[in-house]
């Protein structure tokens, strides 16, 4: 399963991040598009092999107050529904 997450993310693009934020009715700034494709591009080798050390918070003055909330929840909910495949 890591081996298909990696080649995955080693193939995802900007346009990528921003539609399924866009699906999840998120929109975001550009600044913020750039934020998430560079963190998550750099860590989720990470965060794929230890979920809980993703400390969300950390990350809250990258993102606007309503954005950072729904990629809060966004976030939880896809860990729930597939922390056992991790």
């Amino acid at each position: 399963m890591y081996n298909i997450i990696e080649r995955y993310i080693k193939n995802l693009s900007k346009d990528q991040i921003n539609n399924f934020a866009l699906k999840n009715n998120v929109n975001l700034s550009g600044l913020e598009l750039d934020f998430l494709y560079v963190f998550i591009k750099k860590n989720y080798k990470e965060v794929l092999a230890n979920p809980e050390i993703l400390n969300l918070e950390r990350y809250k003055t990258k993102f606007s107050e309503e954005n950072f909330i729904k990629i809060k929840k966004i976030f939880n909910e896809y860990l729930t529904k597939y922390r056992a495949y991790l």
